[in-house]
């Protein structure tokens, strides 16, 4: 079983109330990092876990009804904060990224896809099912800009066979199936739908033996999955399916408890990432 070097980063923020994130919440607004992840693998070389926002997102945000988007989730993003600036400053080109994997098609994690001009784009196909016919109100209605995705995204797109799952470690419960990305379990990629349609978790041995579970979206804090707490119901508006969120959370609250040494990291827990770029 091979393993990664993994580096977690943050490509801006956004800010939100805390009580939609999390039932019992404070009333005021709190950061949510646009996290993303550095992989390096000894035989594939530097790849990412989503991207965070980039300039894009402004550039795709400047008219209605895409507007709203960004008065919704007011973002704020430094130049030296993007996904090319910070790997730029780790010695790695745009070119040298031969894959990114995408948990999914919200803005927030695929604003800097056109930044890397060779990378493969890995998804389970029914996330980009799910969205690739959508424009207007409609995309917006899924928290999807078109427009973010480069104009040879289909010929550079590398979907999960998903006819090929494989059968977890007993030790991952209740996660029962996943999909080994690279052919060396390094990397395997987990279905946790109900935040949207086919997001995709990935599991990732580091090279000192710690486990990293990057969630996405399957839940915004730390402490809901600790807690097993829930949103406010106002966020089942956005969710693709509620229930199928309730019991995706419910599941990885239970892994917690089982596995506390894994390091599960919800893409935009401030806690969380401060934990582990410090």
């Amino acid at each position: 079983m091979s393993s990664v070097r993994v580096t977690i980063l943050m490509a801006g923020h956004c800010t939100c109330p805390e009580h939609i994130a999390i039932q019992g919440g404070r009333w005021r607004n709190i950061h949510f990092p646009a996290m993303f992840a550095l992989i390096e693998h000894p035989r594939c070389g530097p790849m990412l876990f989503d991207t965070g926002y980039s300039e894009r997102f402004f550039s795709e945000t400047r008219r209605f009804p895409n507007r709203l988007y960004r008065l919704a989730t007011p973002v704020t993003l430094e130049e030296k904060q993007t996904a090319q600036a910070q790997l730029a400053a780790r010695g790695i080109r745009p070119s040298d990224i031969e894959r990114v994997f995408i948990s999914h098609f919200h803005a927030d994690h695929i604003a800097a896809l056109g930044d890397f001009p060779r990378a493969r784009y890995v998804y389970l196909p029914q996330a980009f099912e799910a969205v690739r016919s959508l424009a207007g109100w409609r995309a917006l209605a899924r928290a999807y800009l078109p427009g973010l995705l480069p104009s040879d995204f289909t010929e550079r797109a590398a979907p999960v066979d998903m006819a090929a799952p494989r059968p977890l470690p007993p030790d991952y419960a209740p996660f029962a199936t996943g999909f080994d990305l690279l052919g060396d379990e390094s990397l395997l990629a987990v279905e946790l739908p109900g935040h949207c349609t086919g997001q995709m978790g990935l599991l990732a041995r580091r090279e000192d033996g710690i486990i990293f579970f990057f969630v996405a979206d399957a839940a915004w804090l730390m402490r809901s999955i600790a807690g097993n707490r829930l949103p406010h119901a106002l966020a089942n508006l956005i969710f693709s399916n509620p229930r199928l969120y309730r019991l995706t959370l419910a599941k990885l609250h239970r892994f917690h408890v089982s596995r506390p040494e894994v390091a599960i990291i919800p893409s935009h827990c401030a806690e969380t990432l401060a934990r582990y770029t410090g």
